[in-house]
């Protein structure tokens, strides 16, 4: 066979979209769907490649062309999430001018996390490896960095009183990932008061005199 004969029986894999590089992105996009999808209804811990791959609906090899394991996936998946979180959340902020109503929206975001994004609980962390852990926790301190930012302007101001950022930022962030709106159920009315008093309860935590007349 000459070699116009052998390059007829190559079977080259399937592009998805227009270009390489659409294929790569939209095949990712698969991956990160699946994978969400798969979260939802059992345990990282339970997941193989396998599953993933069958659920985006792609070859298990090829899942090895973007990711190295199921964990280097997760921590993709998550820095997707993250990034498109906080893009939302910012544009949200920069329509707010007091620093007190900024934490109510970042607060408020916070508290829908589960319910607008996909994003892991905390949970996680005992089911990956330590590496993996420490890769999970850089996308909380990009959280406590927007925290941050807003109480900073908020003592500027007067809106709230002196205090150490460095202890006030992580046991607000603490507070807020303890899902406390998931496990008000699924009754939007429900959801809503759980809202309304962690809103309260972090206002009233840095000293913000709104929250006493609220």
């Amino acid at each position: 066979m000459d070699a116009d004969g052998l390059w007829k029986h190559v079977r080259m894999p399937k592009i998805i979209g227009g270009s390489l590089r659409e294929h790569r992105e939209q095949t990712r996009r698969r991956l990160f769907d699946a994978l969400s999808e798969l979260l939802s209804e059992r345990g990282f811990d339970t997941l193989t490649l396998a599953d993933i791959a069958a659920t985006a609906g792609v070859g298990r090899t090829a899942v090895y062309n973007h990711f190295a394991d199921k964990e280097a996936l997760l921590v993709a998946f998550i820095a997707d999430e993250t990034e498109q979180y906080a893009e939302a959340l910012q544009r949200r902020l920069e329509e707010v001018a007091d620093p007190v109503d900024q934490l109510r929206h970042y607060v408020r975001a916070q508290a829908q996390l589960e319910h607008e994004h996909h994003l892991p609980g905390t949970d996680m962390r005992s089911f990956v490896s330590r590496p993996t852990q420490a890769r999970l926790h850089e996308h909380v301190v990009a959280f406590e960095s927007v925290l941050r930012g807003i109480l900073a302007r908020g003592i500027a101001t007067g809106a709230f009183p002196e205090q150490d950022l460095d202890t006030t930022v992580p046991l607000i962030n603490a507070c807020l990932s303890g899902h406390s709106v998931a496990s008000a159920g699924p009754d939007p009315a429900g959801r809503e008061r759980a809202i309304v008093q962690t809103e309260q309860f972090v206002l009233r935590a840095v000293g913000a005199p709104a929250a006493a007349s609220a």
